[in-house]
């Protein structure tokens, strides 16, 4: 089946493609289709579904979206659904590793570093049906950056029992515990359901 995946980002692609292989997973900028969403939603849900049905409504073919984060503890959830935009305040655009930085440097009067990488994920099938998933992974915030592999603020995460961050995994080894491969997984048992002509009436 092909799969409309409503990001521009380029290494959520290669982990979808990699997690969904009976699939072929294609970003709309690749086939000339211009396609933008304005985060505004106050859940994961919320901009999840608002991507995927917003890049449906041009395509008209099945899409799929997520809308992730990290949630800190001590920092009562944040930066949650802003981690993209941390610290995009007052018109600044930091890179990755600035906002790490950011953050380690918030937590650095607390040994409170428990946090959850957090995905919502939806597929949208037709024009009233879609399917939602939330999952997370459970872990904490390193006092270091470490390891190449990944993006965003994958350098800093220790998965539950880990002494490595999650940059240092394969991504093989990444997709079978993360948020996004938990969803992925469930999306996927929806999906074989799609194939049979469960999910279309």
């Amino acid at each position: 089946m092909k799969i409309y995946l409503a990001t521009g980002n380029r290494h959520k692609l290669e982990e979808f493609r990699l997690m969904f292989p009976e699939h072929e997973i294609v970003l709309p900028e690749d086939e000339g289709i211009a396609f933008s969403f304005e985060e505004t939603g106050k859940t994961y849900f919320e901009n999840s579904c608002g991507k995927a049905e917003t890049l449906y409504k041009i395509v008209r073919a099945p899409v799929l979206a997520d809308d992730s984060g990290l949630s800190v503890d001590a920092l009562d959830g944040a930066p949650g659904i802003y981690s993209a935009r941390y610290g995009n305040e007052a018109g600044l655009t930091p890179t990755p590793a600035e906002q790490m930085d950011r953050l380690l440097k918030a937590l650095e009067q607390t040994d409170d570093r428990k946090a959850a990488f957090v995905c919502c994920l939806t597929l949208v099938t037709g024009p009233l049906r879609f399917f939602s998933v939330q999952e997370t992974l459970t872990g904490s915030i390193a006092r270091e950056k470490s390891g190449s592999g990944g993006f965003g603020y994958d350098p800093i995460f220790l998965p539950d029992g880990s002494s490595r961050t999650l940059a240092c995994y394969t991504p093989e080894e990444k997709a079978a515990i993360s948020h996004r491969g938990k969803a992925a997984a469930a999306m996927r048992r929806l999906l074989t359901d799609a194939d049979k002509g469960v999910l279309y009436e």
